[in-house]
């Protein structure tokens, strides 16, 4: 399981920094969305503060993960951008949902093997 969990991290580490930095520099060549829901989604996320703030919660996480720290803080901080990513997919863009399914799966894993450290938080 130690091994799932290694490679999970630094794959998803690597996605998470990868696809942040993209927001910022734009080195990977992306298709606008087909669908009209998705083209009007997107131009919310771009055209106002949020997508940034995404980014940069991308990188930070991406970044932490790949150096071995703060492992429980990074996968509890990306997952409400991996589960809105693996959301958007399913529902407007199915075709390319492949990777976000993924890294949502590598999420669910980290989580997991830091179930001890939510403990605290999940006493009523």
């Amino acid at each position: 399981m130690k091994i799932v969990v290694t490679v999970a991290r630094i794959l998803l580490g690597l996605m998470m920094l990868v696809f942040g930095l993209n927001k910022f520099f734009h080195f990977i060549p992306m298709e606008p969305p087909v669908a009209e829901e998705a083209l009007a989604y997107m131009a919310v996320i771009v055209g106002s503060y949020i997508g940034p703030v995404i980014a940069v919660v991308e990188i930070v996480t991406g970044l932490m993960l790949l150096i071995n720290k703060y492992l429980a803080l990074a996968a509890v901080l990306v997952f409400p951008v991996m589960l809105n990513a693996f959301l958007y997919h399913i529902t407007l863009d199915p075709a390319n949902s492949a990777g976000a399914i993924l890294a949502l799966l590598f999420n669910i894993i980290l989580l997991w093997d830091k179930k001890e450290s939510y403990q605290g938080m999940l006493i009523a």
